[in-house]
């Protein structure tokens, strides 16, 4: 299926792209992807975000294995889910690594997509090969939740949701983000296009908005599960952003962070200098560097 998104990267990437969907109970979840080459590596962007969110990385990951940078439901191009919940944003994704990752894949995740990464790799450990989690989100961290009740901090989220996905705002990232990624002004025009296909709809904004409400609701499920399971013993990156929160908030995140590294024996963790929370868009050279560290570890094969 040919669409702007598949365009845009086939313009990044040496080989073009291709899209792929898996049938999900009658909804379609769509994922873009790219290379050759096992295992996997599998990317799932930050809350509200979409497979687009990955262009800084992709061109660089499909000259080394196969990429899939993958949509969520109601996200990006895939289709949403009647009633979003914890168990079916796990499923989802459980159901693209079993039936479309060709074996166990390395997971990066960012922010929700990296706490979404360890729930996936808690209930299904034979599908990771390896896991890098950038800035990845923590139960125990809610800046704001001591501070006000769960409706109006979902309100609050829905609220700037709306205004970053919409309008002149959205289109203002769609630029910045094209122009991180390429020179070309014809390739920043396709990524531009491509940015704005997959994010700013009325359904894409309910669907983030939905997801933030969903995360803080499942907090102490969550919390339940991270007690009752442990990381399967593959590679684990974790770094952690160094910008863009106060300093004892951000020192607080970074800590909860690096017990995730922890948790796992040779598990590594490190600062990114000059990194906002979206790292791969700030610093992609560093998370380039430690996916194909994390690859290397987990017995990659060109």
């Amino acid at each position: 299926m040919d669409d702007a998104v598949v365009e845009a990267v086939g313009a990044l990437v040496p080989g073009g792209a291709l899209r792929g969907e898996l049938d999900r109970h009658g909804r379609k979840s769509r994922w873009i992807e790219a290379g050759e080459g096992a295992p996997a590596v599998v990317l799932d962007a930050p809350s509200a975000g979409s497979s687009m969110m990955w262009t800084p990385v992709l061109a660089p990951l499909a000259r080394c294995t196969r990429v899939i940078a993958y949509d969520r439901a109601g996200l990006g191009l895939s289709d949403p889910v009647p009633r979003l919940s914890l168990d079916s944003a796990v499923e989802d994704l459980t159901a693209l690594l079993s039936r479309a990752g060709g074996g166990p894949c390395v997971l990066v995740g960012n922010s929700w997509g990296g706490q979404l990464a360890e729930l996936v790799a808690w209930a299904r450990p034979d599908l990771v090969a390896g896991l890098v989690l950038l800035d990845p989100s923590h139960e125990e961290f809610q800046p704001w939740a001591g501070r006000m009740a769960e409706g109006t901090y979902a309100r609050q989220l829905a609220v700037r949701t709306s205004l970053r996905l919409t309008g002149r705002s959205n289109h203002r990232r769609a630029v910045r983000e094209a122009s991180r990624a390429s020179d070309d002004p014809g390739v920043r025009e396709l990524l531009v296009t491509a940015w704005l296909a997959a994010s700013g709809s009325r359904q894409q904004v309910r669907t983030a908005v939905d997801e933030y409400r969903m995360i803080v609701k499942a907090t102490p499920e969550i919390r339940r599960r991270r007690a009752a399971s442990r990381l399967p013993d593959v590679p684990v990156t974790v770094l952690s952003a160094s910008r863009g929160m106060p300093q004892g908030m951000r020192r607080r995140w970074t800590e909860l962070q690096k017990s995730v590294a922890a948790s796992v024996a040779g598990g590594e963790h490190a600062v990114v200098p000059a990194a906002g929370h979206y790292i791969q868009s700030s610093r992609p050279d560093v998370v380039t560097q430690a996916v194909l560290a994390v690859l290397g570890r987990a017995g990659h094969t060109g």
